[in-house]
């Protein structure tokens, strides 16, 4: 069984100013949610925030169940960094393995924390569903390449938290998932040479390319509505397996 947006219910979605956030603002609204976009970016229609604060996110989560009961939360919000554990550059930074841990770990366990506890106070629909929160992991988590040792263990721990998440929240009728995207076409790649760009797409299997953030909200609209995923990271890669 499906769970369909009531009229007033909200969604909340972190990094929703661009990329793959703002993509599955987009979607959600066309779903019928009332969207709050967390970011620290400023935009229009953006609550400004950052994730690793409680008090951001706590005000940004008020928003969104202002707007209407709090059913969806999708996190969006991270950083990337390139940096070998022992380099030319010397010894791997000790503050920016920190900082990626700071943001990609801890921000998306305060968000999930948060929204999870706004979720516990909605009515249960037909289904005994009360909300769905889906987690942004990465197949770094399972592929980490050379210069990634922060970001695939930021992202791993995305990917270890969410079985523990979902039986935690079980009993309540909150489900908890997370994608794991392989290269997708966001601001973060528009900064390379095109030549990179048409290399990272091509070594796709199936789609060559790079994938679209549409794609993305479209997965995630998916394990909205489908009530029997729970617990789950889906690769989301078009086949790719990183080489080192």
């Amino acid at each position: 069984m499906s769970m369909a947006p009531d009229p007033a219910s909200s969604a909340l979605v972190s990094g929703g100013a661009s990329g793959l956030g703002a993509a599955t603002a987009a979607r959600l609204e066309g779903d019928g949610y009332r969207v709050v976009r967390l970011d620290r970016a400023t935009g229009d229609g953006v609550h400004v925030g950052d994730v690793t604060a409680e008090h951001d996110v706590s005000e940004a989560v008020a928003a969104a169940v202002y707007r209407g009961p709090l059913r969806v939360c999708v996190s969006c919000a991270g950083v990337a960094n390139g940096e070998r554990l022992v380099g030319s550059r010397g010894v791997h930074g000790l503050e920016s393995f920190r900082r990626t841990l700071e943001v990609n770990v801890v921000g998306t366990f305060n968000l999930l924390r948060l929204a999870g506890a706004a979720m516990v106070e909605n009515e249960p629909d037909a289904d005994g569903q009360r909300g769905v929160i889906v987690l942004t992991s990465s197949i770094a988590a399972f592929d980490g390449q050379i210069g990634q040792v922060a970001y695939a263990a930021s992202k791993g721990a995305i990917a270890a938290l969410v079985l523990p998440a979902a039986r935690d929240l079980a009993r309540f009728g909150i489900r908890v998932c997370a994608v794991a995207p392989g290269t997708f076409d966001t601001p973060l790649l528009a900064a390379l040479p095109a030549a990179a760009r048409a290399a990272l797409g091509n070594a796709v299997p199936n789609p060559s390319r790079l994938g679209h953030p549409e794609e993305f909200a479209a997965l995630v609209a998916h394990i909205v509505s489908n009530a029997m995923l729970n617990g789950e990271t889906i690769r989301l890669d078009g086949g790719l397996r990183m080489p080192p």
